[in-house]
C-alpha cells in the first residue's frame, strides 16, 4: 500500500460508508425531489456550479433552513462579481439555526485546556447561556449593526459571546488571546466596537500570561468601546472595578429571543494575515454563511448529530468560526486551548481517544510534526470512533497522506481542504464517496464553481494555473468595512481577471476532479522558465531529520535569471554541516528535478510566520531586495518579529552575491 506515488489510491469508501453519507442522502433526495440523476461526482458538480439557483434552493429546502418571510430569489445577480445577492427577501438568524433543537441533554460543547481544565456544555445550557449574554449585551445599548469584539482563548465563554452577539443582530470579531495589543489595535481599531469581551489571561506551553493591563490598555485606546466584560479564565476572583464580571454581564431573559435579520445582514468580521498594511476586514453575512456552512459541513465534511467534531483552532483563524458552524448539524463540537504538544505530540490524539472524535480537524504543520516526532496513534490510542481526518492551512504532502494511514489509522477518510479566510470556508477538500488519492485534494466543492486559468485567463486543466472562481459563492464577503466605492475589495480579487475571483493560489486540476495546491502565486519560483511551488520543496526537505522548518525564495537577477535561496531552522538549532547541505541537494536533485535545487542554503534561527501560521515568503523576498521590515510588513500580524532580523542583516551580502 505504501510508498505510492502521487494519485495512486490509498482508500475507497465501502458501501456501508457510501449508503450512511450525507452526500448519498441528498443525491437520492434530489432524484426523489427534482427528478435530478448524476452518474458521477463531476456530473453532479457540474450542474452545481451550471444552476447555482436551482443547487442553492436544493440545500436551504434539504437543510430544512427557514425564514420568517418567503426567499424571493435565492441568487440575484448571478453573472455579477462583486455584487451578487443570496437569498432576497429572507429575514433569518444565523444564529438560531445553530442552536434549533436538537435534545436538550446533547453535549453541545466539549472544552479542553492544556493544563487538564475540563467542561462540558449540553444544548440547552448553551441556549440558556446565550440568552442570557444576549440579554444583557441588549442591556448594556447592543443594537442591530453594533460590533461586539472578543480578545479571547479556545473557551465555551468565545461560543457564547459569538451566539449571544448574532443572536441580537450584532456584528462579532475576534482575535485570539495571542495577539498583541497592536494586532488587536490594528483589527478592533478599524471596526469600533461597542462592547468588548476579554479573557484575564491565557496559558500556552505551561505558562499563564495575565491580560488586564493589556485589556485595559487597549480599551483606552479605543474610544468606541463603552463597556468591557472580562472573563475569568485564569483569576476566578472578582473582576476589575472598571470592567464588568461575565456572570453579572449575563441577565435572566425569558424565552429564547432572536432576531431575525436580512439575509445580507452582517453576521461578522474576519481579517486578513495583515502581513501588509492593516488587516483587511472582510464582513460575512447571515445568509451567506448559513448556506455555505450547511452544504460544506455536512456533504463535505459528512457531519451529522451523532458526531463529535474537532479542529485544533483560535478564536484567531477561521477555522474557529468553521468548528462553531458544527452545531447546525448537531455535532457536539470539541474546544482545546493552550499547546498541541504541552505532552508531547500524542496530546490531542490522547485526547480525540477519551472523548470519542469522529471527525479530527488539523493542519498539515501538525501532521508534519507528528510524523517528525516518531508519533504512532494506532499502536497507542484505541481510535475506532475515528473515521475522518482534515486537513488545512497548507498543502499536504504524499508522504504525509501515507503517514497518517500507516501512522493513525489505515481505515480512515483523509480529506486535504483548501479555502480561506476570504470566504470562511473551502473551495476544494474532501467528500466521503470518493476515493482518497495520495497528495491530492479530492474534489471542488458542489456549488463552487473553482477553474485554473493560465496567465492570459484561458482554463487550463493538467497543468498549473492560477485557481480562481468564475461564479460567486454565498459566503464571499460581502464588503470590506470602511472600504468606500469597494475599491479594496475590487483590487484584491478582480483586478486581474476582470469579474473572476482570483484566490492567489497555484493549482493543478486534474481530468479525474482532483486538485493539487502549490502555494501562494505571488510566491511561487520560477526557475529555467517553468513555475515550482514552494510547497513542493518544503514537502521534501521538511522531512529531514534534521530541519524544522524551512522557506524558499527565488530573487530575480538583472538579465531575466534568477537566483533561489533556502533557508533552514534546525532542530535545537544545530549549525548546518556541508553534509546536511549535500543532503538537501541530492534529495531535491532525486525527488523532483535540478531546477529545484537551490542555489544557496542559509542556517536560520526561525522562519518568520503570521500569527495564523503562514510562512512570510512575499515579505522575505521584498527584504532580500532591500526594503525595511516595517515597509513591507505590518509587523503587528507577525508572530515573531524578531526573525525578521536575520534576513535584514543578510540582504546586503546576497543582494551583492547577484550583480
Amino acid at each position: 500500500m505504501f510508498g505510492l506515488a502521487e494519485g495512486d489510491i490509498l482508500w475507497t469508501p465501502d458501501e456501508k460508508v457510501r449508503s450512511e453519507s450525507n452526500f448519498q442522502k441528498f443525491e437520492e433526495w434530489l432524484q426523489g425531489r427534482l427528478g435530478l440523476e448524476f452518474d458521477s461526482y463531476l456530473k453532479m458538480w457540474e450542474w452545481s456550479v451550471s444552476d447555482l439557483e436551482g443547487f442553492w434552493s436544493a440545500v436551504w429546502e434539504y437543510f430544512r433552513l427557514f425564514s420568517s418571510t418567503p426567499v424571493i430569489h435565492f441568487l440575484e445577480s448571478r453573472d455579477k462579481m462583486p455584487g451578487a445577492r443570496w437569498l432576497t427577501g429572507a429575514r433569518l438568524n444565523h444564529a438560531e439555526h445553530l442552536l434549533r433543537r436538537y435534545p436538550d441533554a446533547k453535549p453541545a460543547l466539549l472544552f479542553e485546556r492544556e493544563d487538564g481544565l475540563k467542561r462540558r456544555i449540553t444544548r440547552e445550557e448553551l441556549r440558556k447561556e446565550v440568552s442570557r449574554l444576549g440579554e444583557g449585551l441588549r442591556s448594556l445599548g447592543v443594537r442591530q449593526g453594533d460590533r461586539v469584539g472578543g480578545w479571547l482563548p479556545n473557551c465555551p465563554e468565545a461560543v457564547i459571546a459569538f451566539l449571544a452577539s448574532a443572536s441580537i443582530g450584532a456584528i462579532w470579531s475576534s482575535c485570539s488571546s495571542d495577539f498583541g495589543h497592536s494586532g488587536v489595535l490594528d483589527r478592533f481599531g478599524q471596526i469600533r466596537p461597542k462592547v468588548l469581551i476579554a479573557a484575564d489571561g491565557y496559558l500556552y506551553n505551561g505558562k499563564a500570561y495575565p491580560k488586564v493591563e493589556q485589556v485595559r490598555s487597549l480599551v483606552k485606546a479605543l474610544p468606541s468601546v463603552e463597556a468591557t466584560i472580562i472573563v475569568p479564565y485564569l483569576n476566578p476572583e472578582e473582576a476589575p472595578h472598571d470592567m464588568i464580571a461575565w456572570n453579572d454581564a449575563k441577565k435572566n431573559g425569558g424565552r429564547q429571543d432572536f432576531e431575525r435579520v436580512g439575509s445580507d445582514h452582517p453576521l461578522w468580521i474576519l481579517f486578513s494575515s495583515g502581513t501588509t498594511g492593516l488587516p483587511k476586514p472582510l464582513v460575512h453575512s447571515h445568509g451567506g454563511i448559513l448556506l455555505e456552512h450547511a452544504k460544506t459541513l455536512a456533504i463535505h465534511n459528512d457531519l451529522k448529530e451523532d458526531d463529535v467534531f474537532f479542529w485544533y483552532t483560535s478564536t484567531g483563524w477561521m477555522m474557529w468560526n468553521y468548528l462553531v458552524g458544527g452545531l447546525m448539524h448537531g455535532s457536539t463540537i470539541v474546544l482545546y486551548d493552550g499547546s498541541p504538544s504541552i505532552r508531547g505530540m500524542e496530546t490531542l490524539w490522547e485526547m480525540a481517544e477519551r472523548l470519542g472524535v469522529t471527525y479530527f480537524g488539523t493542519s498539515a504543520a501538525f501532521i508534519s510534526s507528528s510524523s517528525k516526532a516518531g508519533v504512532r496513534p494506532n499502536e497507542r490510542y484505541d481510535l475506532k470512533k475515528l473515521r475522518g481526518v482534515g486537513s488545512t492551512g497548507s498543502p499536504l504532502s504524499s508522504d504525509l497522506f501515507e503517514w497518517v494511514y500507516r501512522n493513525v489509522k489505515d481505515d480512515l477518510w483523509l480529506a486535504s481542504m483548501s479555502g480561506g479566510t476570504d470566504v470562511c470556508t473551502a473551495f476544494v477538500g474532501g467528500c466521503p464517496v470518493l476515493p482518497v488519492k495520495s497528495g491530492r485534494i479530492q474534489c471542488r466543492f458542489l456549488g463552487s464553481s473553482v477553474d485554473t486559468f493560465d496567465d492570459s485567463g484561458r482554463p487550463v486543466k493538467n497543468a498549473v494555473g492560477e485557481l480562481v472562481l468564475t461564479a460567486p459563492m454565498p459566503s464571499m464577503p460581502i464588503y470590506f468595512w470602511n472600504d468606500e466605492g469597494s475599491k479594496r475589495y475590487v483590487e484584491s480579487y478582480f483586478s486581474t481577471f476582470p469579474g473572476v475571483w482570483r484566490h492567489g493560489d497555484w493549482a493543478t486540476i486534474y481530468d479525474d476532479g482532483t486538485v493539487v495546491i502549490y502555494g501562494r502565486s505571488d510566491a511561487t519560483l520560477k526557475r529555467r522558465g517553468i513555475r515550482i511551488g514552494t510547497s513542493e520543496i518544503y514537502r521534501v526537505v521538511e522531512r529531514l531529520s534534521f530541519v524544522e522548518e524551512s522557506l524558499v525564495v527565488d530573487l530575480e537577477r538583472p538579465g531575466g535569471d534568477s537566483q533561489m535561496i533556502l533557508f533552514i531552522a534546525t532542530k535545537g538549532g544545530e549549525e548546518l554541516s556541508e553534509a546536511m547541505k549535500k543532503d538537501i541537494f541530492d534529495l531535491l536533485r532525486e525527488e523532483l528535478s535540478p531546477r529545484h535545487v537551490p542555489d544557496k542554503i542559509y542556517r536560520v534561527p526561525e522562519i518568520p510566520k503570521t500569527l495564523n501560521g503562514k510562512k512570510m515568503e512575499i515579505p522575505v523576498k521584498k527584504i532580500l531586495k532591500g526594503a525595511e521590515p516595517e515597509d513591507v510588513v505590518n509587523l503587528a500580524s507577525v508572530a515573531n518579529p524578531q526573525s525578521l532580523r536575520f534576513f535584514v542583516d543578510v540582504s546586503a551580502e546576497i543582494r551583492g552575491g547577484m550583480r
